[in-house]
């Protein structure tokens, strides 16, 4: 059974810096992608970033992009988002999913991890 853990949210102010780290068990994800997403109060779950397992090839939603780095450690099977210089609209609760396929149907999701910025 695949489990995605999530962990590293927190308060912080703006301009500050979370890393959040997602631990992933249950099978290899060799060919699968790791998404991180994010809901807001009040607004719909939107797409954070995401990245390859195999290849570590990353992609960034235009909200986040130079500001947020993703990446992995195949070795621990965790994936990081390094989020620099945040904004009070990046409060959010934050999810790391992953699925088969460079652009996958996300299969398995973890809890999520809150992260508050304020300004």
């Amino acid at each position: 059974q695949v489990q995605l853990v999530e962990s590293g949210g927190g308060l912080v102010q703006a301009g500050g810096s979370l890393r959040l780290s997602c631990a992933a068990s249950g099978r290899t994800f060799s060919g699968y992608t790791m998404g991180w997403f994010r809901r807001a109060p009040g607004k719909e779950r939107e797409f954070v970033a995401r990245i390859t397992w195999t290849a570590g090839i990353t992609w960034y939603a235009d909200s986040v992009k130079g500001r947020f780095t993703t990446s992995r450690d195949n070795a621990k099977n965790t994936v990081y988002l390094q989020m620099n210089s945040l904004k009070p609209e990046d409060t959010a609760v934050y999810y790391c999913a992953t699925g088969l396929g460079l652009y996958p149907k996300y299969d398995y999701w973890g809890q999520g991890t809150q992260v508050t910025v304020s300004s």
